[in-house]
């Protein structure tokens, strides 16, 4: 019976302290995909899609806090069993934003042309990374 309350004491510590502590879902920003962002929102989110334009989504619990950014592709190397730089496309965001959509816009084309497996960057201007997320692109034939 003695060592049952010393041993009480200290479950009961370590769940004060478990409960104390800020836990989140979703604590750095997620990027991902979908074929296109509208007046309806979202449409055909996914991490498979056929070649051609996407639209990748940024969301975050709070403001991003930037202002130009740009999406970098490098896609999987089977040979080197690496992923390799493949482009970089520039954009401008407000920093009170925390939902971000970039897509095809007047000074690039983000296409998927080419069929394979993606890791796509949202990069602040640094060149640091904000989020990523994996993407495959298979051939529409």
């Amino acid at each position: 019976m003695k060592i049952l309350k010393p041993l009480f004491s200290v479950f009961v510590l370590v769940i004060l302290f478990a409960l104390k502590s800020n836990s989140y879902a979703q604590q750095y920003p997620v990027l991902y995909f979908c074929e296109t962002y509208g007046d309806n929102g979202e449409v055909g989110v996914s991490d498979r899609f056929t070649t051609g334009y996407l639209t990748v989504m940024v969301k975050s619990d709070g403001p991003l806090g930037l202002r130009d950014v740009s999406i970098q592709l490098d896609k999987y190397n089977r040979t080197t069993g690496k992923f390799d730089y493949y482009k970089k496309f520039a954009y401008t965001v407000t920093p009170d934003m925390k939902y971000v959509y970039f897509t095809k816009n007047s000074e690039s084309d983000m296409d998927f042309e080419d069929p394979g497996i993606y890791r796509v960057f949202l990069l602040d201007h640094n060149d640091r990374t904000v989020a990523s997320g994996l993407v495959e692109i298979i051939s529409k034939y």
